[in-house]
């Protein structure tokens, strides 16, 4: 059981409560209620503090997942009518590049190599993450590190639909229940009526979570579920 951590203060306590490593560093709140983007320094210290709160355990870090309801202070990015289906995620790495490559610069530097896997939220095609694995290469050969393993969260229908070409480029797998339920089912969950109707355990949602599974044992590629 891995835990998921949203500030590096949590790292430690989670260890002490038996989490076996993190399995998704939410990077947010290094980028967010800001006037200006963190340095790779400023990203790396706090990598790194994380990482050594873990002892030997796995450290996950989600790349940015900004844009739409989380807004970047600091970035002009377009007014949207729905957040959820708009910038956000990889979509808006991809979008800023510079901010793709400082996080991915700091997330190298961290000791030991090897301790860090870089997970990529709301992918929907092969082309996002061939694009992210390119500019992660090129990051590593710049500084001399080895490639750190790759993952993808399954958030989208398309996602798990599409596991059978992802898992080419990838090298395990999160499934975050909560938007996957939520775009399955066409329901905000944050809407004020139709939250709690939102259902993870939905036949729906089950049978793509079924199909991600089967074709990621089939290689074989870790699946972990977040939500």
């Amino acid at each position: 059981v891995h835990c998921n951590l949203a500030k590096a203060s949590e790292a430690a306590p989670a260890v002490r409560a038996g989490a076996e490593g993190c399995g998704l560093l939410r990077t947010e709140f290094l980028f967010l209620e800001r006037t200006h983007a963190p340095t790779v320094v400023e990203q790396y210290d706090a990598y790194q503090v994380i990482a050594t709160a873990l002892g030997d355990r796995p450290l996950t870090i989600r790349t940015l997942d900004a844009g739409g309801d989380k807004p970047l202070g600091y970035v002009a990015l377009p007014r949207e009518e729905n957040p959820a289906l708009g910038l956000r995620g990889i979509r808006t790495s991809l979008h800023l590049p510079a901010l793709l490559a400082d996080q991915l610069r700091a997330i190298l530097r961290v000791e030991p190599a090897g301790q860090c896997r870089i997970l990529l939220p709301m992918v929907n095609d092969l082309d996002e993450v061939r694009a992210v694995r390119a500019h992660l290469v090129a990051e590593a050969a710049a500084c001399g590190r080895p490639v750190p393993a790759l993952g993808i969260m399954i958030e989208t229908p398309a996602a798990a639909l599409m596991i059978d070409r992802l898992v080419e480029e990838i090298d395990f797998v999160s499934i975050g229940s909560n938007d996957l339920s939520q775009y399955v089912l066409a329901m905000d969950r944050l809407h004020p009526v139709l939250a709690a109707r939102l259902d993870a355990r939905h036949p729906a949602v089950l049978r793509l979570v079924e199909r991600v599974v089967q074709v990621c044992a089939a290689r074989p590629i870790p699946v972990a579920v977040c939500g």
